[in-house]
This record gives structure tokens, sequence and C-alpha cells, in this order.
């Protein structure tokens, strides 16, 4: 299978290359020439196979260039760190409700799901290819923590990532800057995330310099990310009851969309999902997208949620070239727009099957309470984001994308109950070594050629 960048003035390349490109050359992102259409008859194969399983049968589909036995052996190993034996476990809270947790991986986050595989596709890249490479990552909290664990003391390979500093949760700094590996460089910038993620995508647009460090993308840019998600829905559709899957709303807490994107695709490949909900925090770019068709540019303003605390989401130009029907130039011309004037108004937005909501700081301990005091269930504050105005006409299926043991401060506040995990506990006595850095491009590029590998 060939990928194509959303902006269609690049060459399209195969599994491999695309992941180790990242972002595209001319500035888009990378979608499969085609998406593969599942039957009910497949859907019914799938349904009895365990999770690394299941991303192998799906998994085998787009990395047409991975030897099959190699693949299966890569997914395998990509599974093994995570705590509950589901993987991706359902939690039934009443007729209506139920959670998929995502974050029973070593960083506590759904992010493990997409970043375990992808640092294992990168050591088998630096092996087969008898080469080194230098991952660069922005984040606005669990993206960074779990990049950084997939590739934890792989040879070949350093990563950087970049986070605004003071503005992740403290325990989620730590899983960046405490794990003392030599290949790790968490790069605390002065500004918001958007800051970050605009200096990423200058680095990747000086193809000199990408080319001369083999620099790669570990970001929801890449497609790797998107497809290693789209399973977990897959997962999780099959194991809902089977009288009311095809009913069933997945609400997604997410800023960057590519969390809610994946399952989005997943339905463009057949699997009957019946909608999905984007759930925002106060940074709500996509609630006012989706409720408004204005995809517009406002200030960042650190909440409860960190994660989401960002209003650049690099995701919807993957959601706009599907949805304009893969016209390469109309997706340039949104973007060349949205960079130009910092927004853009649809005349006609075709939202799909999405709807949208949006939460503020003021409500997220207020639902933590209710959550807890109705079910006994903890959220951590970005699930919390999810279960507001849930539908009253169909059955929800929100997605739990960190544990609530991330957020202690939020949850004592909210509940008087310390959340903790092990993991999260031994990092408290490690020592924390970060690097401050500018947010511009320059200074960034200046700390890679002094380290990359």
């Amino acid at each position: 299978m060939k990928y194509v960048s959303t902006r269609g003035q690049t060459a399209s390349l195969g599994f491999c290359d695309a992941v180790a490109t990242g972002l595209a050359p001319d500035g888009g992102l990378y979608l499969p020439e085609t998406l593969p259409q599942f039957t009910a008859s497949d859907l019914a194969c799938f349904a009895p196979l365990g999770y690394a399983e299941l991303c192998f049968e799906f998994l085998k589909l787009f990395a047409t260039d991975i030897p099959p036995v190699t693949l299966h052996e890569i997914i395998n190993r990509s599974y093994t760190k995570f705590a509950h034996p589901d993987i991706a476990p359902i939690v039934k809270l009443d007729d209506r409700t139920s959670v998929l947790e995502l974050f029973h991986g070593p960083t506590l986050a759904f992010k493990d799901f997409a970043l375990q595989l992808l640092g294992n596709l990168y050591e088998h890249q630096c092996a087969v290819r008898h080469q080194t490479i230098n991952v660069l990552g922005a984040t606005s909290g669990d993206t960074g923590s779990a990049a950084i664990h997939g590739l934890l003391g792989k040879p070949g390979t350093a990563i950087f990532i970049l986070y605004p500093d003071g503005r992740t949760s403290p325990l989620q700094e730590r899983q960046m800057a405490c794990t003392g590996a030599h290949n790790v460089y968490a790069l605390a910038v002065d500004g918001s995330f958007d800051d970050a993620q605009a200096a990423l995508k200058d680095i990747f647009a000086d193809q000199t310099f990408r080319t001369h460090h083999r620099l790669s993308a570990v970001n929801s840019i890449n497609l790797a990310r998107v497809l290693a998600q789209c399973v977990y829905y897959l997962y999780a559709y099959l194991r809902l009851p089977a009288a009311t899957r095809n009913e069933t709303e997945f609400v997604v807490p997410t800023g960057n969309f590519g969390n809610v994107l994946a399952g989005w695709m997943l339905q463009k490949m057949g699997v009957p999902i019946h909608s999905f909900k984007v759930a925002t925090n106060q940074n709500d770019i996509l609630h006012r997208l989706f409720t408004t068709g204005d995809y517009r540019v406002s200030s960042v303003v650190p909440s409860l949620a960190p994660s989401m605390d960002i209003q650049v989401s690099s995701n919807f130009e993957r959601f706009l070239y599907l949805s304009v029907g893969r016209d390469a130039a109309k997706v340039r011309e949104v973007m060349n727009t949205f960079k130009t004037t910092g927004g853009y108004k649809f005349a006609n937005f075709n939202r799909d099957t999405f709807s949208a909501s949006r939460c503020t700081d003021a409500e997220i301990p207020g639902i933590i309470k209710s959550v807890y005091g109705r079910y006994g269930y903890i959220v951590d504050p970005h699930t919390a984001c999810g279960f507001v105005d849930l539908s009253k006409d169909r059955p929800s299926l929100v997605l739990a994308t960190a544990s609530p043991a991330k957020f202690p401060d939020t949850i004592i506040s909210a509940i008087g109950i310390e959340p903790k995990d092990p993991s999260l506990e031994a990092l408290k006595a490690r020592p924390l070594k970060k690097h401050l850095i500018k947010a511009e491009p320059a200074a960034i590029r200046a700390f890679i050629d002094k380290h990359a590998v």
C-alpha cells in the first residue's frame, strides 16, 4: 500500500518510509492511498481475537512492506507492558454509559497504544537499514512521556520532546524528565504547546536539516499513530453488546484530533460505528468548528486538562482531506488561509457523524465528584470532559484517556481521595533532568545538532 500527502505535492511512499518521514515534505500529512473495506464477515472473524492478534490482522493491510512474521513479532512485543489482561477493557457504569479504559500502558495514557508500537517500528527500521534515527515530538502532556517510553534505551535512536514549561502536570513532566536514559532529551520551551508544535513543523520543513539528521516525527502527524489507534476502536466495537453496538456513540476527549480521527477513519472502512462526540476542554477550537463551521485560533488558556490545551489541531487536515474527496488543492487553500489569517470559515462545513461538547475548568471538579458519587468510579480531568451532555437517545462509550493518578491534585480537590500508581510514586524520588529552551526553531536546531545520533 502507498501513502499520499494531504497537500498532493510530494511523491507517494511505502509504509516504512512514510513512518520514517512523519510530516510530508510539502507540509501535508500522509494517508493511505485507499482505505480497506471491512464486511460483516470480516468483523465476525475479528471478534474472537485478542488485542495483539487483532492489531496484526488490521495493520498487515497497511504495513505491506514489512514481512508478516516480522510485523507479528513487533506487534506482540508492543503490548507486553500493559497492566490489564484485556489491554483496553470496557467498564460498564450503567445501562447507557460505559468507559473504554485506555490507560493501562506503561505511562498510563492512551498514547501508549501507538507509541509502544512506533518505538518498536523505529527500532526495526534502524536494524534493517543500518541507520540511526532522531525522533522529534511536541507534547501538551501525555504524548511526550509515551513516546519517550517507547524508545527508552533503544540502540541507534535519540528522542527530543518539546513541552510547554510549567503547563504539564508535575507527574507528566517527571515521566519525561526522570528516565535517566542516555537517548532522551526533555526540552521545556518557554511558551504553549502550539508554540512548540509550530517550531516542530518549521524544523521538519527544513529538508536539508531533516535529511542530515534522519529526523522523524512522533506526534500524531505520524500516520502510524493514527493507524495504531484505529485498533482500539475496532476492539471496543466488537466487545460492545451486539444489540446496542451499532447505536453507541463514542465520546472522545481530544485536543489534537488524532484520537477521534482514528475512530472516524475506521468508520470509513465499513465498521458501523454510529457517531462520535468531540469532547474539548476550555481550549475549544474543535467545539467551535463542529458547532459553527469556524476553524479559528484563539489564545491557549492553561487548564486542569493540560493534554488538551491546544488551539491548532494537526489532524484536522486529514479529516479535511478525506471530507473534500481527497481534493489536495482545496486542502492547500484552507490550510494556507488558516496559516496566514489564523482562521477559516466553512460555508457548508461537513460535520459527518460528529458532534461536540465543551467543558470549562470550573466544571471539571464537579464532574469528577458527580461520576464518583454516582458510580464509585474516578475519572481524570480529561475523561471528565467526556461526561458533558451525554446523549439521551443512545448509549455512550466514553474513552478514558489517562489514569487519574497522573492528576492527583485535581482529584483530591474534587473528592478528597489521592489516586496513586506505583510507577508514578517511584518517579518522585528521581532527579529531574530537563533542558530549558526557547520555542524558536534556531535554538532547537542547535540543540539537536549537538546531541543527535
